[in-house]
């Protein structure tokens, strides 16, 4: 069975999620073959382009991305694989209309802090990142004076059952509602960031605002002046 040909706005989305790929890997945040990006390529059915397995993220081709079903499942007729956490993605996608591109990283800050805030033995958690300038890169937040709640969810390689926790946490929001969304992203502990934009330059923006956040949120507390104050 051939590969289905990509359209040029899928085409022109891979040339930019692999330029991310590198952006991110000259970065720190997508070491190895961690990590996973996607855009989504059609609402009605919902079906997404995401990098495939276990590949270098600093050396993305136009050949290491699928396009996946509203369940994760491979629809353009190759025998690649998508990422184990393709289905994340798809719940992302599902779960927050207005998604355009979803972006997965493993920075250090990233995961010292998720796995440092979720309480022992909990399976979801919260981090608030409170007064910094920083958090009005943020799709609709415009000034400090703020704070942003950022779920942590524990790790598991069971991506049915992470997306339900997923999907708990998601419900009675609603990400229609003018002004400010409800989340921006999101950590599993110990594993890394998941946040998302309406398109991927803004995906691209919250990836680099959160991290700024976290190193912030991190370093702070190793500063005897901030320790004292808490």
């Amino acid at each position: 069975m051939c590969p289905l040909a990509p359209s040029p706005q899928t085409a022109d989305a891979v040339d930019q999620l692999r330029a991310v790929g590198r952006e991110f890997h000259g970065r720190g945040w997508s070491l190895g073959t961690s990590s996973n990006y996607s855009v989504v390529a059609s609402r009605d059915p919902l079906e997404l382009v995401v990098t495939a397995s276990g590949k270098d993220k600093s050396a993305l081709s136009r050949d290491d991305f699928v396009r996946v079903d509203a369940q994760g499942q491979v629809i353009d007729g190759s025998d690649r694989r998508s990422s184990a956490e393709t289905l994340l993605h798809c719940t992302i996608a599902e779960l927050v209309p207005s998604v355009g591109a979803v972006l997965h990283t493993h920075s250090p800050w990233a995961t010292i802090l998720s796995a440092a805030e979720l309480p022992t033995g909990a399976a979801v958690g919260d981090m608030r990142i409170a007064g910094y300038e920083m958090l009005k890169g943020l799709e609709s937040i415009a000034t400090h004076d703020t704070h942003e709640d950022v779920p942590i969810f524990a790790n598991t390689q069971d991506m049915r059952e992470l997306s339900g926790r997923i999907r708990g946490r998601f419900a009675g929001l609603d990400f229609t509602a003018p002004g400010r969304p409800p989340l921006h992203g999101f950590l599993i502990a110990g594993h890394g960031l998941y946040t998302w934009g309406r398109d991927l330059p803004e995906a691209r923006r919250h990836i680099e605002i959160f991290e700024f956040l976290f190193e912030c949120v991190a370093r702070s507390r190793t500063l005897p002046a901030a320790a004292s104050r808490r």
